[in-house]
């Protein structure tokens, strides 16, 4: 069983290296035998640019510093909306009573993308650090309390009645079926909200800022430099790349049982 758990990561691993290998060789081949060349940078340009701004600054940082500002917005505020949508999750989709008082707000709010708060960010927590954490928590937040409920509603009765058979009270019912039943629900809604939190930086970071993966790529667009421009998308995919990859080891040792090759 080890040896073919490990023989599909090597599978996965020699997978994901060619696709990226040809991705490259595709970008590269555009941007040298077509027009695109004239319209955006090749791959070895990028890249090269990508290390460089590791000693040389882009704006007052090098990227090192931008991404840890943008980290720094970013997983405090995921934490916080995390939580608050496990906890709501969790209670709609088991106590009958909250579901009736919060889902219908829930559902109106929810297919709202974070962007679409900007606006009235800015309105209630002014151009400061404030509107951006309130968009990072909100890409978290949905995203959590949905799989979470969809834990919770996804409990199996034939336990539920089993415990009651047993004496269990309805908390003990929450606290070892409910609860345990939905956890591979909720690292699936952690996931996606920490990829959306993360790709909502650069949403939040078009709220004055100075510094950030998102403010590099905004402030490119405004001086047409789409080499810069480029670095910052480059930084945010990989970023989000080791993100996903620490929060799949994270399940991986937490929840052994529901553990993905994905």
């Amino acid at each position: 069983m080890i040896d073919n758990t490990r023989r599909s990561r090597k599978h996965g691993a020699r997978a994901a290296v060619i696709s990226i290998f040809v991705f490259l060789l595709i970008w590269q081949a555009a941007t040298t035998f077509t027009s695109l060349g004239i319209l955006m940078p090749s791959p070895i340009i990028s890249l090269t640019a990508f290390f460089k701004s590791f000693v040389q600054p882009i704006g007052p940082y090098p990227i090192f510093i931008h991404i840890y500002w943008s980290l720094v917005r970013v997983v405090p505020f995921y934490i916080v909306g995390a939580i608050a949508g496990i906890i709501l999750g969790i209670s709609m989709g088991w106590y009958k009573p909250v579901a009736a008082i919060f889902r219908p707000i829930f559902e109106i709010l929810r297919p709202i993308p974070p962007i679409a708060w900007i606006p009235i960010a800015i309105v209630w927590f002014g151009l400061g650090e404030g509107s951006k954490w309130f968009l990072i928590f909100l890409a978290s937040f949905m995203n959590v309390t949905i799989n979470s409920f969809a834990g919770a509603r996804s409990t199996d009765p034939v336990l539920v009645g089993c415990s009651k058979m047993l004496g269990a009270s309805d908390w003990q019912i929450f606290t070892t079926v409910v609860l345990p039943g939905s956890v591979p629900y909720i690292f699936a809604g952690l996931q996606v909200a920490l990829s959306s939190s993360w790709a909502t930086v650069v949403a939040a970071e078009m709220i004055r800022s100075s510094e950030g993966v998102g403010w590099i790529i905004i402030s490119s667009q405004e001086t047409n430099n789409s080499v810069n421009t480029l670095v910052g998308v480059v930084a945010i995919g990989i970023v989000g790349f080791f993100l996903a990859v620490i929060m799949r080891e994270v399940e991986a040792v937490l929840v052994k049982w529901t553990k993905r090759d994905i």
